[in-house]
C-alpha cells in the first residue's frame, strides 16, 4: 500500500471526533469498500437500508458516508446514490510475499486451514447479515452449476470462502485467510485439485457445501463448525494419499 493509502486508510479508522456508533458504521463500511465487497464506481445501498442492515439510525449512517466522501471515498451523485471511488492499490494476489507460497508446503497449508476456519465459520454464523447470507447463497448457486471445469470450482470455492471470511467482521482473520488462499494459489493446491476433483468428487463438494450453508443460513453454530472440521478431515485424507 503506498503511503498516501496508509494515509487514508489511518485518516477514516482514527476518526475521534465522531460517537462510537458512527464509528462503528464507518469502519464497516469503509473495510467492506477495502476488502472489494463493494468494488470501485459501485454504488452502495441506500442509507434506509445500510441503517437497517446494520441495525443504526439513518442519520447515524449519514455522518459516516459524510466523513467517507470527506476522505474522497465515496461520491455522492444527487438522486443516484453513493459511488466508491477508493481503489487498493494493488489486487490481493500482487501484494502476496512470493516467497510465503513458495515455502508453503501442502501440510503448512492444511494446518493454517485447520486453525482459521473453524473459528472463521462459528464467527460468520454469529455475525453475517441477512444480505451477507443472501449473497453467500448465490455463490453456492454459482458452485452448483460447475461440472467438469475445474478452474471455475477452484474460483467459486476461493468466493465462498472469502465471503465467509468477510462475514466474520474481523478484518484481520479475513486478510489472514486471503494470504492463505494467494499463497496455495500461486503454489501447490491448483496441481492437486487437478488430480483429485472427478466430476463425482465435485458432486460431493457441493453438497457439503450446501449442507454447510445452510447450518449458517439457520444460525446453527455447532453443525456449522463440525461440518467444516469434517470438510477438512476428507481434505486431509486427499493430501495424504500424495505422500
Amino acid at each position: 500500500m503506498s503511503t498516501d493509502n496508509q494515509e487514508i486508510t489511518s485518516q477514516i479508522i482514527a476518526t475521534h471526533s465522531v460517537g462510537a456508533t458512527v464509528q462503528v458504521v464507518l469502519d464497516r463500511l469503509f473495510a467492506q469498500i477495502k476488502n472489494e465487497e463493494y468494488p470501485v464506481d459501485t454504488r452502495l445501498p441506500s442509507e434506509r437500508a445500510l441503517a437497517s442492515e446494520l441495525g443504526v439510525a439513518r442519520n447515524t449512517v449519514r455522518e459516516a458516508l459524510d466523513i467517507l466522501e470527506a476522505r474522497n471515498v465515496i461520491r455522492r451523485r444527487p438522486g443516484s446514490g453513493s459511488f466508491v471511488t477508493y481503489r487498493s492499490e494493488t489486487p490481493p494476489a500482487e501484494r502476496v510475499d512470493k516467497s510465503i507460497a513458495f515455502e508453503t508446503s501442502p501440510l503448512d497449508h492444511l494446518v493454517v486451514r485447520g486453525i482459521l476456519e473453524p473459528e472463521m465459520v462459528r464467527l460468520a454464523v454469529i455475525n453475517m447479515t441477512p444480505r451477507e447470507i443472501r449473497e453467500l447463497e448465490q455463490l453456492m448457486s454459482e458452485i452448483e452449476h460447475v461440472r467438469t471445469d475445474v478452474t471455475a470450482f477452484v474460483k467459486c470455492e476461493e468466493n465462498i470462502y472469502r465471503k465467509i471470511a468477510a462475514g466474520t467482521r474481523n478484518p484481520l482473520l479475513a486478510s489472514c485467510y486471503d494470504l492463505a488462499i494467494e499463497a496455495c494459489r500461486v503454489s501447490f493446491r491448483t496441481t492437486l485439485l487437478r488430480r483429485h476433483l472427478t466430476p463425482k468428487r465435485i458432486l460431493e463438494y457441493q453438497q457439503r457445501y450446501n449442507t454447510l450453508f445452510n447450518a449458517i443460513a439457520s444460525r446453527d453454530v455447532e453443525r456449522a463448525v463440525e461440518l467444516i472440521k469434517l470438510h477438512l478431515i476428507e481434505e486431509q485424507k486427499l493430501l495424504l494419499q500424495d505422500f
